[in-house]
């Protein structure tokens, strides 16, 4: 793909004898939300933890911008513009939210000044400026959402990993979430994320990519994806596809 961002090509990742990712391949169009979805254990943390250069693939490379970064290490690869938040989100709990957020501004503001100002701008824009002063420690679920985003943001990336940025959250919380990711892809940032909320994955990605048992079972517009038997099976099982086709004749 000519204008593809991040391109993984028989990516495998291996635990031992437990076979995590099984050579994953799929390109990632700059400047669009491309979703990774599928049933929990398939491998999407794991898929994540290789392209952001937490975890080295068993076998396979990660090219990003046309480069092979398959054995770059987070920070090299933080300073090439690559982001991603954790499920788990575990701030600095003593600092205050621009403290937070300011740790990530020092990769490309070293000045004091000029990274406190970016990270207040990056606060401002994911909701969290009336909390700029409050401590981590204080804040609800949702609002640590915001700040792992933010924190991510701080780095100013070109590709951002979202692993489950609205796991937690209710309804009307992820509501509200939704048009803070999609105002960050309108900034040019490329966006990839996993999540189980399918609503919310139907509203935002232009691009869905299914992963199952650590291989890429399908892969296609949101419409498309909804239809495919092979994704329907691997979140309700063998043999559910059929039986809703069943149900749905008139």
């Amino acid at each position: 793909m000519a204008d593809a961002l991040l391109q993984v090509e028989g990516v495998c990742k291996r635990f031992g004898g437990l076979l995590a990712v099984d050579h994953a391949s799929f390109a990632v169009e700059q400047g669009r939300i491309t979703a990774l979805i599928g049933p929990n254990g398939a491998g999407k943390t794991t898929l994540f933890s290789m392209i952001a250069g937490f975890s080295r693939p068993s076998e396979g490379r990660i090219l990003y911008q046309g480069a092979d970064v398959t054995r770059e290490p987070p920070h090299r690869l933080a300073r090439r513009g690559i982001a991603r938040t954790f499920q788990i989100v575990q701030p600095f709990a003593g600092l205050s939210v621009l403290d937070n957020i300011t740790v990530g501004s020092y990769l490309s503001q070293p000045a004091r000044a000029r990274a406190l100002a970016a990270a207040t701008e990056v606060a401002h824009g994911v909701g969290l400026g009336p909390l700029l002063q409050h401590p981590a420690s204080t804040l609800t679920l949702s609002a640590l959402k915001r700040l792992e985003l933010a924190r991510a943001l701080a780095i100013s990336p070109r590709l951002l990993l979202l692993d489950e940025v609205l796991a937690g959250l209710n309804p009307s919380e992820i509501r509200d979430m939704l048009p803070v990711v999609r105002a960050i892809r309108d900034r040019g940032v490329t966006i990839v994320l996993t999540e189980h909320v399918m609503q919310a994955v139907m509203s935002l990605a232009e691009h869905i990519l299914v992963l199952a048992e650590g291989r890429i079972i399908a892969e296609g517009a949101p419409q498309a994806i909804a239809r495919d038997a092979r994704v329907i099976e691997a979140y309700l099982g063998r043999g559910a596809a059929a039986q809703i086709a069943v149900a749905q004749r008139p």
